[in-house]
């Protein structure tokens, strides 16, 4: 009867190299092979651990060509899966390699440990009970104004990662979209320059002015409605007025806010439902 290979789901530290579990440096020395996002990342952390376990590449530019290759391994040795930080599977391409072994009858075994999602979120001050992750933000704008749209009126705590040349831009799309909620901008987590800032987003926005490092985002979930100004006919006929004279979103929006005490979310909402009537009267 054939052995069991199996494959092994390896958390790795995300930032300081002694946050990794006895039964995960065990595991990385017996397996056969380590599939690596990034090899010279886990070379690192192996020779800190005096670790001398082959590593091969498995990223997102060779995932297809090297999956192949890796099932082709299972068949004759364990392997380990890690990832550059933290738990393989979020986020990167060993989803697919994930999912191909379970279709194969490959026994996959995760190794937790480190987790910049569940790390943010304990230490962010906001409710933990229920969070809704979005991964990786969408670099461009428009992509990433359309996913914060579609969670604009979930009540769950938002999790997000953010590189840090497009944390500006992002923390004000959020304001914008979401209105300006609390949110934990957390910085190098677990490294020497990490950094939890508590506040709201506009105060993130001019905390961060020349942001650095890795950023992960926690953003207060829709709270439940409060009695609020609501659009009367002449703000909505006013909101109209500004679309006509080709003001930019963000400033119409901001000055309506302001004048008249209506939520953001609410103003963007009109807005959007009046550029999609001007769009279909063209």
């Amino acid at each position: 009867m054939c052995p069991e290979f199996k494959i092994y789901l390896i958390a790795t530290p995300i930032g300081n190299l002694e946050d990794i579990s006895l039964r995960a440096l065990r595991l990385l020395q017996e397996v056969k092979l380590i599939a690596a996002e990034d090899t010279r990342t886990t070379r690192q952390f192996l020779t800190f651990y005096n670790i001398k376990t082959p590593v091969t590449s498995y990223h997102e530019h060779n995932k297809r060509q090297k999956l192949g290759y890796l099932l082709g391994c299972l068949k004759e040795k364990d392997i380990a899966l890690v990832s550059e930080a933290g738990m393989p599977g979020l986020s990167d391409p060993g989803y697919e390699l994930v999912v191909a072994a379970i279709q194969q009858g490959i026994p996959v075994i995760p190794i937790p440990g480190a987790t910049a999602i569940v790390t943010a979120l304990v230490v962010s001050g906001l409710p933990v009970n229920r969070f809704f992750y979005l991964g990786f933000l969408p670099r461009r704008q428009g992509e990433r104004r359309r996913l914060l749209q579609a969670v604009v009126e979930q009540p769950y705590t938002l999790i997000a990662f953010e590189a840090p040349h497009r944390l500006q831009a992002t923390l004000r799309d959020a304001i914008e979209i979401l209105g300006d909620r609390r949110v934990a901008v957390c910085r190098e987590l677990t490294k020497v320059h990490e950094e939890v800032f508590r506040g709201k987003l506009s105060e993130a926005v001019e905390h961060f002015s020349q942001p650095r490092g890795e950023f992960t985002l926690v953003i207060e979930g829709r709270e439940k409605e409060r009695e609020s100004p609501g659009l009367t006919g002449e703000i909505e006929k006013e909101l109209k007025l500004l679309y006509q004279r080709g003001l930019h979103t963000r400033e119409a929006v901001a000055q309506l806010s302001k004048t008249t005490g209506v939520p953001r979310r609410k103003l963007y909402q009109t807005w959007l439902k009046l550029a999609k009537e001007g769009q279909e009267s063209q």
